[in-house]
């Protein structure tokens, strides 16, 4: 069952119209949709690693674009759209956090937080809800929305066609390592999350928008 699962999904990553899929992808992740782009460049990148460069390429330039969308709905449409869209996204409890350090740091946390796991799309809509200055927040995506994409695309542009054949051969073996990382590192995140809260900074304490 999993390896035909397995060859399904190598089949639709490898798809003619797969390119455009993953450009839908990163545009939608990056202002609304909670699903995020990655393991479509990643299956993408596995079955044709020479193109690998390439679809992190699209990839980031429609997230960039995305993340304008995220910025316009948090600029002009928060009250109407953006609360019901946060909170549909379980990102409410979020939005004053990122307010917070938006305002604190600007571009800068765009760029550290843009490319770890922490919701592009919770970013975007903030520095629209802020209007934070519209040139460094294309400027600080770009960069963030680089790091995160071209990572990928740079491993499996070098190393993917012997990663395709392992995992081929090892499949089984792939998805066991891949879960243990998975359960390990949300163990991580919970034992490091139980440090002491008085080093905890000033915005990770914040609970309401602060006025402007």
């Amino acid at each position: 069952m999993l390896r035909k699962l397995y060859d399904w999904t190598m089949e639709k990553a490898a798809h003619r119209h797969a390119v455009g899929w993953l450009a839908l992808f990163s545009f939608v992740e990056a202002s609304f949709f909670p699903i995020p782009p990655h393991p479509l460049l990643g299956l993408m990148c596995l079955a044709e690693p020479k193109k690998a460069i390439r679809f992190a390429v699209v990839a980031t330039i429609a997230s960039v674009a995305g993340g304008l969308l995220g910025y316009a709905i948090g600029y002009a449409l928060y009250d109407t759209v953006g609360q019901q869209l946060l909170g549909a996204l379980g990102l409410t409890d979020s939005f004053p956090k990122a307010a917070c350090y938006l305002r604190e740091y600007g571009a800068e946390i765009i760029m550290i937080k843009g490319a770890t796991p922490i919701p592009f799309k919770l970013l975007t809509i903030t520095a629209g809800f802020i209007a934070m200055p519209l040139i460094p927040f294309i400027l600080a995506s770009v960069v963030s929305r680089s790091i995160s994409f071209m990572i990928v695309g740079v491993l499996f542009r070098l190393f993917g066609a012997p990663i395709k054949r392992f995992i081929d051969k090892y499949l089984g073996l792939v998805t066991i390592g891949f879960v243990v990382l998975v359960v390990g590192g949300f163990l991580a995140i919970t034992l490091l999350s139980g440090g002491d809260p008085a080093k905890t900074d000033a915005c990770s304490s914040v609970e309401a928008v602060q006025p402007a």
